[in-house]
């Protein structure tokens, strides 16, 4: 992936929420399955 690219997208109080990506990389691993509810600060993924 590059710099801005969307990365996952959240759902916060019914409202869709594009992430794009800080800085280029490969994402590695995901952490959280689909649908799962997070806590905010908690790690989503791993990019290297």
């Amino acid at each position: 992936m590059k710099v801005g690219d969307t990365l996952l997208i959240i759902e916060a109080m019914k409202t869709m929420n594009q992430i794009p990506a800080p800085h280029a990389g490969v994402v590695k691993r995901i952490l959280v399955d689909d649908g799962a509810p997070v806590e905010y600060g908690a790690p989503l993924m791993i990019i290297e």
